[in-house]
């Protein structure tokens, strides 16, 4: 089954029967129009791309344009695509929206993480700090990295500082707990990749 491409709109919380309360994450997921269908024959695979959330022509390359008004509709902002098998009954034009997971349970999401910058190694891999009185010169700094003469080297995938987040990431096995359809909006238990307003993929979970 295919995905859908939706926008991250923030959390909240419901409330079950028994009284509990339940973090969730507002998604709008689609409508997305289908913008293309591959198959065996044309592009050795069979997927079909879909497009999702409104673009201003001018803003959009002159190629794009051509691209969605083969699909009749107007350029839209974020295209993904999604491996389907042979024999499936998308259509080029077709717009899907988030129907196509009433009935599903779990669903994976996947984001792009929040930018956080260049970070040092304890905010960005929570490693302890060092004394911060008797003249200690490494509070925040980090302590050896390397070993004795052998191996004599720092190892590959060493928690060093750099750039933390911006990266895309995908939260599994997400519990569905309710479906507007009216709206197209999915409510999932938990936190999902992004900041507020940011485009997320979602899927149903194998």
């Amino acid at each position: 089954m295919i995905g859908l491409i939706g926008k991250k709109l923030g959390m909240t919380r419901t409330f079950q029967e028994d009284g509990r309360s339940i973090p969730v994450t507002v998604i709008q997921a689609g409508p997305c129009v289908i913008t293309q269908v591959k198959d065996e024959a044309n592009e050795g695979y069979s997927s079909v791309q879909m497009g999702f959330g409104a673009k201003k022509p001018k803003n959009t390359p002159m190629p794009m344009q051509g691209h969605f008004r083969k699909a009749g509709t107007d350029p839209l902002r974020s295209v993904a695509e999604f491996r389907v098998d042979e024999g499936h009954e998308y259509k080029l034009g077709d717009t899907v929206n988030v129907s196509l997971l009433a009935e599903i349970t779990m669903v994976d999401v996947t984001g792009t993480t929040k930018g956080r910058g260049f970070s040092g190694s304890i905010k960005r891999h929570g490693q302890h700090r060092g004394p911060d009185g008797h003249g200690s010169k490494n509070v925040r700094a980090s302590g050896s990295i390397g070993m004795h003469t052998f191996p004599g080297r720092v190892l590959p995938g060493k928690a060093m500082p750099g750039q933390y987040g911006n990266k895309q990431e995908t939260k599994r096995n997400l519990t569905v707990v309710a479906v507007d359809q009216e709206k197209n909006l999915i409510l999932v238990k938990g936190s999902v990749p992004g900041h507020r307003n940011g485009i997320v993929y979602i899927r149903p979970s194998r």
